[in-house]
């Protein structure tokens, strides 16, 4: 069995050493989504919600989210991170649109970015909710998922479609 490396001696959880670790070039993917109604589709790509530029305010927070990562994760290991890049897709869902998240981020140094992908993935759905609430908080934040990552000792990462 894989030694855990998460535990002190005495069964405690503590933040992993990584300065003996070699840096490298490694990057993340990251997924989620919201599903809003018709009426918040329309607002968001018109530009017309009380609160400002949806997608912008969200891009904006998933940024701020990947850096302050290390804040929130309690064993997270605060990182210098080269980049990061939120995009933003629609689909039609019968009466429902689906807005799908990919936050990119990648960084040179001795531990993944994985973590950071996915909060800013998640902070971005988030600040949908958060945005468009007033209109309806029905909408259904989806799954949150790393899509793939690179670099590291355990080397790269592609999930499999299901």
């Amino acid at each position: 069995m894989a030694e855990f490396t998460h535990f002190n001696e005495e069964g405690r959880a503590k933040m992993v050493d990584v300065s003996e670790k070699p840096e490298s070039f490694r990057t993340a993917i990251a997924m989620s989504s919201i599903t809003v109604n018709h009426e918040i589709y329309d607002k968001i790509i018109s530009n017309q919600m009380k609160k400002g530029d949806v997608l912008a305010v969200a891009q904006v927070a998933g940024v701020m989210a990947a850096k302050k990562t290390w804040d929130i994760i309690p064993m997270c290991h605060p990182l210098s991170l080269t980049g990061v890049d939120i995009t933003f897709s629609w689909e039609t869902k019968s009466e429902d649109y689906e807005l799908f998240i990919k936050a990119f981020v990648k960084t040179k140094g001795s531990t993944g970015v994985e973590m950071e992908a996915l909060t800013a993935a998640s902070v971005c759905a988030l600040t949908v909710y958060d945005m468009c609430k007033a209109i309806d908080k029905g909408m259904v934040i989806g799954e949150t998922y790393l899509v793939e990552k690179t670099g590291g000792k355990n080397g790269d990462f592609t999930r499999k479609e299901k």
